[in-house]
């Protein structure tokens, strides 16, 4: 078998066989195919897709390309969840302790994120003493017992993804479905899940700007779990504004902590019962979406959604007294309020361009050897639809530095305010199931 010939094939708009697509993946990760053929062969997928069939080979060739992760003496079905990302996403925070209380297994690997905010294990490591840095054994005897536990990821999983996803980076082959979804699809199956709920962003603070695009990869990634034993169920939500009113690490944790005494924001909490429902059908937990959903709201109200929250976080070392006393959480120097200049109604709050003030703050990384600031961030107090007052806040920034001028003017640029009524955008567009 040669590389060349298969270049032709998919450039000639031919499926290949999955003996054929082990080949390019085993071969590129032990390097006996070149950069320069790789790029190639993406370039003539980003032209031409894949079957399905393709697909799911494609994505299974990259899952056994590294380590998996074996979940199996964990009781139950165990449920991952994936986000495309965007900025204030708190969902796991609320998500794992919540679907955790109506008994479905979390066993959740987490990174560390580039970007506005760090990743979910900057978020949680807010909470003093909280670590990550458990055995698997320890792992999977938390999630027994509590139904919960957050490991970090490990070095070797899917290196075959990581070394085409930087390829892809410098070759402009990134924005390709297949690729898109093989890519996230094998890091949820090589760490051990049975089923995957997927939340894929669309609008201005997303990834997939386009509707269309977003469709078409959640269609993608659910048909590929589907096509290899996993049960796989997303939904198409908006980013067109930030997530929730925090941007920033120990801001989003008092955010999560509200949102499970009931107290949260409107959009954050719709968007967890919606993708917890999910994963608490694909459980076996409940039958109907709508039960589910019923669970959930019983576990926010009886407060055994905020207690698995508390027990989560003493079981891994972390401070849990900060679910009462959210004070406890690192705080900022100062807090500058951003003063609206006019009146009239809020019609765009620019998502990646709030996000990089948040980072101008320190609450995210440029680059992987940045130092994440945890305690500052932005508080938003308006959201798309809003009325808004002359001299009203418009955006609480939590600072460990005085002149925040830079910040300011970026965070006034980034919201429209129109005089006449604007209608606030659907947070959920469509189920893909």
């Amino acid at each position: 078998m040669r590389m060349v010939d298969l270049i032709e094939k998919k450039r000639d708009g031919q499926a290949l066989t999955n003996e054929e697509v082990c080949f390019v993946i085993d071969g590129y990760t032990k390097g006996n195919i070149p950069d320069y053929q790789m790029s190639a062969f993406t370039m003539a997928v980003y032209f031409n897709g894949m079957t399905k069939q393709e697909r799911a080979d494609f994505t299974m060739a990259m899952v056994n390309s590294g380590d998996t992760i074996d979940l199996s003496e964990i009781e139950g079905i165990k449920v991952d969840k994936h986000s495309t990302g965007g900025v204030g996403d708190t969902t796991t925070l609320v998500l794992a302790p919540l679907v955790a209380s109506v008994g479905v297994p979390v066993a959740k690997m987490s990174g560390r994120g580039l970007g506005h905010t760090g990743g979910t294990i900057d978020k949680l490591e807010s909470v003093s003493g909280f670590h990550v840095e458990i055995s698997n054994k320890e792992f999977i005897q938390l999630v027994n017992q509590n139904k919960v536990a957050v490991i970090g990821q490990s070095g070797n999983l899917t290196p075959a993804d990581k070394k085409l996803y930087a390829l892809r980076d410098v070759t402009a082959t990134v924005n390709s479905i297949p690729l898109i979804a093989s890519s996230i699809m094998s890091k949820k199956i090589a760490a051990g899940a049975d089923a995957i709920v997927l939340d894929v962003k669309t609008g201005a603070g997303a990834f997939m700007k386009n509707l269309e695009d977003a469709k078409d990869l959640a269609s993608t990634m659910v048909d590929i779990g589907k096509n290899v034993g996993r049960n796989t169920m997303a939904i198409i939500s908006d980013m067109s504004q930030p997530l929730g009113f925090a941007i920033g690490n120990a801001l989003e944790v008092k955010e999560a902590i509200d949102t499970l005494k009931g107290n949260g924001p409107a959009d954050l909490e719709e968007l967890c019962l919606t993708l917890g429902s999910q994963m608490v059908v694909l459980a076996k937990k409940a039958t109907t979406l709508e039960d589910a959903r019923k669970l959930l709201q019983d576990a926010i109200s009886n407060g055994s959604a905020l207690q698995s929250f508390k027990t989560f976080l003493s079981s891994q070392g972390g401070d849990a007294s900060v679910i009462d006393d959210p004070s406890r959480l690192p705080q900022a120097k100062y807090q500058i309020e951003l003063i609206a200049e006019e009146e009239g109604f809020i019609s765009e709050i620019e998502a990646d361009s709030i996000g990089t003030a948040a980072m101008l703050l320190g609450a995210g990384r440029a680059t992987k050897e940045s130092t994440i600031d945890l305690a500052v961030g932005l508080v938003l107090r308006k959201k798309i639809g809003d009325k808004v007052a002359k001299g009203e806040s418009l955006v609480t920034i939590h600072s460990n530095f005085e002149n925040v001028e830079e910040v300011k003017k970026r965070l006034l640029s980034s919201m429209k305010i129109i005089s006449s009524e604007v209608k606030a955008p659907k947070l959920i567009i469509e189920n893909i199931i």
